[in-house]
């Protein structure tokens, strides 16, 4: 389809000349066209510019079949990139939610049974259709609260059958889904009941020798994760992960220094890893390790919320010259949302990020973390046509302000109106 969309009030992150991501000082600046045009031709952005320049699309025989839209009073904002999620799971975990207002911890949940081992125990029980029509519903969700691109998890299977199953089902979402969709192979996420005790490296065998090998056989994902942190893998079991998932292929993404200072940031940076998330803990170690690398520091807002946790030093980082990612760790324990417009609120509220740097986060940093820099993250000549269109709003800073209202009004996805 051919889209002309006219009279935008504001056209929000253009890019004349693409940039893989945006760091430091930089993040506060966003390029913006006022009283805009935007042109889709087929699945990609065509042209832009401002409205006092517009070409005469009408008498183009390049753009017969074209669909006009009057944005009056309305802005576009390129489609979020969620490049950390577990949307992929099977039943809530409300309980925990109870145990955590009585004061419990979550390291005091996952040891008795609780947490990540609660999720693998349902998502056992479950059927493949029965994952993908509820995981369904959670991406036409974001879908409508404006995100274009996700990466998606598995990790509550913790057996080769369990997560083989859930990387099958993330396979089905990417053929049968409009979203742009990453999947990330996480065996590593937490040990199993019966390989604790002194039993964890038969574990981390397990995963090595069989797990990778099969995700690898019927190619169902793009990374590997390994939950490096405290109480969970060590940094000598994750570099052993890593070093399996490369030599098939698997490029690294790490949970890393939720909990504490872990190291999970250093091995991350030592294997080239794409991301490094969470980051509740970062100093001047990890931020000196950080730079002049090619990871992108991943903030999850929404879990530290939700857990009552501290919140990453995201000000020292970005002071330090470094680009940030914010991403929503949408899952059944600690993050049950993937509002994207939610997390950038959290962004500017608890971390004092200014709105600009957190649609930078949310957008062309996160498509980085995501390997999808080059065709998602902004508004540019050639990449894939994934944009949201807002209500009346006066202005930008009004996205995180009204931290509470749907301010999508149309959803383009692939040059597609959703």
């Amino acid at each position: 389809m051919n889209l002309l969309i006219k009279n935008i009030k504001k056209l929000v992150q253009v890019e004349e000349n693409p940039v893989k991501w945006v760091a430091g000082k930089d993040m506060a600046n966003l390029n913006c066209i006022d009283n805009a045009y935007l042109l889709v031709k087929e699945d990609k952005i065509e042209d832009f510019g401002s409205m006092d320049n517009i070409p005469d699309f009408d008498n183009n025989d390049n753009f017969e079949y074209l669909q006009e839209i009057d944005a009056t009073g309305r802005m576009i904002l390129p489609s979020y990139c969620d490049s950390h999620t577990h949307l992929v799971y099977a039943g809530s975990r409300e309980i925990e939610y109870t145990d955590k207002i009585k004061g419990l911890s979550y390291e005091e949940i996952a040891k008795r049974g609780g947490g990540i081992l609660n999720s693998s125990k349902l998502m056992e029980q479950a059927s493949e259709d029965e994952l993908y029509e509820a995981a369904l519903d959670r991406i036409k969700e974001i879908i409508s609260l404006g995100t274009g691109a996700v990466e998606i998890k598995s990790g509550y299977g913790l057996s080769p059958e369990t997560e083989i199953k859930m990387l099958r089902v993330i396979k089905r979402l990417k053929e049968t889904t409009p979203i742009t969709i990453k999947a990330t192979f996480l065996g590593a996420h937490a040990f199993p009941a019966e390989y604790k005790n002194g039993r964890e490296d038969e574990y981390v065998d397990l995963i090595i020798n069989e797990m990778i090998p099969m995700v690898a056989s019927e190619e169902l994902a793009d990374y590997i994760d390994v939950f490096c942190d405290k109480g969970f893998f060590t940094v000598e079991q994750t570099d052993r992960i890593l070093n399996a998932g490369m030599k098939y292929g698997l490029r690294p993404k790490i949970h890393a220094n939720e909990l504490d200072y872990s190291g999970g940031i250093q091995v991350g940076v030592k294997y080239n890893a794409l991301s490094v998330d969470h980051l509740e803990y970062v100093g001047e170690k990890e931020i000196e390790c950080l730079k002049n690398s090619e990871t992108m520091p991943t903030v999850l807002p929404g879990a530290a919320f939700f857990l009552n946790m501290v919140c990453s030093p995201v000000r020292d980082m970005m002071n330090a010259g470094l680009p940030v990612a914010l991403a929503s760790d949408f899952n059944p324990g600690s993050s049950p949302s993937g509002n994207m417009k939610f997390v950038m609120s959290l962004a500017c509220v608890n971390y004092k990020m200014l709105p600009q740097e957190a649609i930078n986060a949310c957008t062309i940093n996160t498509a980085y973390a995501m390997g999808l820099e080059k065709t998602h993250g902004s508004i540019a000549k050639g990449k894939i046509a994934n944009f949201y269109i807002t209500k009346e709003i006066p202005s930008i800073e009004y996205l995180p302000y009204a931290y509470g209202s749907q301010l999508v009004d149309q959803v383009i996805l692939n040059g597609e109106i959703i």
